[in-house]
């Protein structure tokens, strides 16, 4: 049996980063960025307003006070977006509004509620200090500044930065093209008659979803009968379209456990693990020339953890990412977690409020604490945890 740790170097040490694409910003949400970035264009792109009212000289209004308000004349207007082609010479003003460029000669913004303006003038009973409310060119960002770097995921607030800076598309790594595939005689689709013996299939839904959240559009497969002919026959038609395999059941020593057999039958190389965690002891891993098997177990709770922990990992790796890890949170136990066993446990949790409260039975065949489980905590063999321990929760 092998760590955690080892599954994923080894995983790590056979996966290289896929090749790149260039796509629209709108289609890049979630992708991983494939080479650095920098801005185009300084932001502000020009000195501007940060309010709507008038833009003044300050030397003008250096002694103007409630008793003795200094009056400019008004020589016009400039919206967001428009430009003024005069200058504000002494003695004179202009109105403009939240964005617009800071015409020639003035060096301060008085806010519009400060001013009294009628008949062509505006009179001020306040001074003003240069560069009081004006955005000054570049401030925020200089050309030439990075923005992003290769393995950025590229989230929403990321996209629009790229695109305040003058980027249209942006050079992304390639998803890979991945098939879902479940093995079992008692897999039957949900919504149709259940026979005796018989059980409603999930793991393919629960992988799928996982899958799109990062972006990647899976093939799901038909259900695959417990016959070593139809298992080698769907993994080689699988792998004749697809980068990358992910199977659910028939990975463990069992009398109807084919995936391993039928992976080298059409010319795969198998690696075999136990992993020491709980649940998802098995796993498979194969290699079959530039394409990967993950061979996960059967039962949905093992799927999910061995997903989350092995295969997604390795994925975001193949990506390009940087961080390939499930971000985690600090939170505080609402009730204790027991692991009495050898190997360290995955338990399924809610995070809320900064609570972590543990879900129900944690036994990997128990389905229900599936519906409220949104992170997991990883704990040690041999260890309790009381309730108001302060734990790290790993978010899905």
């Amino acid at each position: 049996m092998i760590s955690l740790e080892e599954a994923k170097e080894r995983l790590f040490a056979s996966i290289k980063t896929a090749r790149t694409e260039r796509v629209p910003l709108i289609h890049a949400l979630g992708r991983i960025c494939a080479e650095p970035i920098s801005s185009l264009v300084d932001l502000p792109g020009f000195d501007n307003s940060a309010m709507d009212g008038y833009a003044v000289r300050a030397d003008d209004l250096r002694s103007a006070s409630e008793s003795q308000p200094i009056e400019l004349k008004v020589i016009g207007r400039i919206g967001a977006g428009e430009t003024f082609g005069g200058i504000v010479s002494p003695g004179t003003c202009l109105r403009l509004f939240t964005g617009s460029v800071v015409p020639e000669g003035a060096d301060a913004v008085v806010m519009q509620e400060e001013v009294h303006a009628e008949n062509g003038a505006a009179r001020f009973a306040e001074t003003v200090k240069p560069f009081e409310n004006i955005r000054l060119r570049g401030e925020d960002i200089r050309t030439g500044t990075q923005i992003a770097d290769a393995g950025d995921l590229l989230n929403a607030t990321r996209l629009a930065l790229l695109a305040a800076t003058g980027h249209s598309e942006v050079a992304v790594s390639v998803q890979p093209r991945i098939a879902l595939l479940a093995t079992g005689d008692e897999l039957v689709e949900p919504g149709l008659p259940l026979g005796p013996g018989k059980i409603y299939e999930s793991n393919r839904l629960l992988l799928a979803s996982l899958l799109r959240s990062l972006q990647i559009k899976p093939t799901v497969l038909p259900l695959v009968p417990d016959t070593l002919e139809a298992t080698t026959s769907t993994l080689e038609a699988a792998f004749a379209n697809h980068e990358v395999v992910i199977t659910t059941g028939g990975v463990s020593v069992g009398e109807f456990d084919f995936v391993k057999e039928a992976f080298t039958r059409i010319g795969g190389v198998i690696d075999h693990w136990k992993v020491a965690i709980r649940p998802g002891k098995p796993f498979v891993f194969g290699r079959l020339e530039k394409r990967f098997l993950f061979g996960l177990p059967g039962n949905p709770v093992s799927a999910l953890v061995t997903f989350l922990v092995l295969v997604r990992p390795a994925l975001l790796k193949m990506m390009g990412a940087r961080e390939c890890e499930l971000a985690t949170v600090g939170g505080e136990l609402t009730a204790p977690i027991s692991n009495p066993g050898d190997r360290r446990h995955f338990v399924r949790c809610e995070y809320k409020k900064g609570g972590v409260r543990p879900l129900g039975r944690q036994a990997s065949h128990m389905l229900g604490s599936l519906g409220d489980a949104n992170c997991l905590v990883d704990v040690p063999p041999a260890t309790r945890l009381d309730a108001g321990t302060m734990v790290s929760a790993n978010l899905f």
